[in-house]
């Protein structure tokens, strides 16, 4: 059983029942029996569903965004951009996925030709985490519905209403019968789906720890992976940037979701000539971060997701302290039923400390002082991650050498980093492997096919 507790004020939402090894079994089946017709269905009526499919978020815009606020406590404002952000997916699919499936063909110099075309392969299990509960399946389904394939969901515990709803837009929208499911089941018995000759691959993006034991389920299976797991990405800001621009994009980058995102800018790395101005006036603006009742369009950020994810954010703080950082203001608990804590500010924190090797998923900030950007780069490269990252320069050179040198998946420049319908979107290091999103999202689970033709 799921129980689906609103972590805004502690009360139970509502319980899922876990499904049996027998429904489990049916839904395999149901899949297997979708993609025998749903890969030789014409792009173009797969593109038609993807269309309705977002009628359907539209027209559910309100109910989707409640369902999100109440499960894991983003605010609605916030939630509501998830929604509209998912509708852009499936119609940038619709409109641009049909042109990226169109065979290429090039020259060979023994003569004749090679056409490349990319075919549909099967089931895909998709692995989504809680903090992002429609985005994170919906830069999934999208891509797998116009691929050809089909789509099986196991969602975080903590989301299942969310869960739910994801498989009733696609069943509303008039898709076949199997084509995307929920698996209410829990981390137990995904090792066992993996296993089965249906599924073909898995996308998972979580943990570390989630994604090495996918992983290796996986390749015991040899079958393919894409992972995008945590990150501390680095917010750089160096002296011929916009500082104003720059203090208030950080503080977004923090809080927004209530600093529960991997791509969150989680430590500031700034050029020592502006790194007293950018302390001053980024800690007058974190401190007045307003955390209160998600529904509230005055709050700035809800609460954390559950209060176990907010008693692992307060005792990596008193963790950072002891070796050594220094907690300026706020990572405190705050008074009320719900799960919800102030932003905060660390500095001090040492280039050596087992705090360089987590993630934290809250509203805290890491401020680092860089000498030069040879200093800023180290300090950024200095962490297991590779994920994304954030430069704040006017300095060309400067930004060719962020490009160059950072080691992450995606860097944005003068901007805060974001997710996109039209841009890959993944890392390196142990932040993952492979691409979600774009051409290369679509391709990930496809068999890119060469045929050889003779010459004339």
């Amino acid at each position: 059983m799921f129980k689906s507790v609103n972590p805004a004020n502690g009360q139970e939402i509502a319980a899922y029942p876990e499904l049996s090894g027998a429904e489990v079994e049916d839904k395999l089946h149901k899949a297997a029996e979708a993609y025998r017709h749903w890969r030789e269905s014409p792009v173009s009526e797969r593109a038609a569903l993807l269309k309705k499919i977002a009628a359907q978020y539209e027209a559910n815009k309100d109910r989707l965004a409640r369902m999100a606020t109440m499960e894991m406590g983003k605010t609605y404002a916030s939630a509501v951009g998830e929604v509209d952000k998912c509708i852009a997916a499936f119609h940038h699919y619709a409109e641009h996925g049909p042109a990226m499936l169109v065979p290429l063909r090039h020259a060979l110099s023994t003569g004749g030709s090679a056409e490349l075309h990319w075919l549909p392969q099967g089931a895909v299990l998709a692995v989504m985490p809680w903090n992002f509960p429609y985005w994170q399946v919906v830069r999934f389904i999208a891509p797998t519905i116009l691929a050809g394939n089909v789509g099986l969901l196991k969602h975080a515990s903590n989301v299942q209403g969310v869960a739910g709803l994801l498989e009733e837009m696609v069943v509303a929208a008039g898709a076949p019968v199997g084509l995307f499911q929920n698996l209410s089941v829990k981390s137990k018995a995904v090792a066992d789906i993996i296993a089965d000759d249906r599924i073909v691959a898995v996308t998972l993006t979580g943990s570390e720890g989630a994604g090495m034991a996918v992983a290796g389920q996986a390749g015991r299976q040899l079958k393919k992976v894409v992972l995008e797991l945590g990150g501390s990405d680095p917010f750089i800001v160096m002296p011929s940037a916009d500082l104003d621009t720059a203090v208030r994009m950080a503080v977004k980058a923090r809080i927004q979701n209530t600093g529960q995102s991997c791509i969150c800018g989680k430590r500031m790395i700034v050029h020592a000539d502006i790194y007293e101005a950018f302390l001053a006036k980024f800690s007058t603006a974190m401190k007045a971060v307003k955390a209160g009742d998600p529904m509230d369009p005055a709050s700035d950020m809800g609460p954390l997701s559950s209060f176990e994810q907010r008693d692992t954010v307060l005792q990596q703080l008193v963790e950072a302290r002891q070796q050594g950082a220094k907690l300026l203001f706020g990572g405190e608990a705050l008074p009320g039923p719900g799960a919800y804590m102030s932003a905060g500010i660390l500095t001090e924190v040492p280039l050596d400390s087992p705090l360089m090797h987590e993630e934290i998923f809250g509203p805290i900030a890491m401020l680092f002082r860089a000498a030069n950007i040879d200093e800023a780069i180290r300090i950024a490269n200095n962490i297991p991650f590779g994920l994304g990252s954030s430069v704040w320069t006017n300095d060309a050179q400067e930004q060719q050498r962020f490009i160059r040198d950072i080691q992450a998946g995606m860097t944005a420049i003068n901007q805060m980093l974001a997710s996109s319908p039209e841009a890959p979107f993944g890392g390196i290091k142990r932040s993952g492997h492979g691409r979600e999103l774009g051409t290369h999202g679509l391709h990930e689970f496809m068999n890119l096919k060469t045929v050889l033709r003779v010459a004339g």
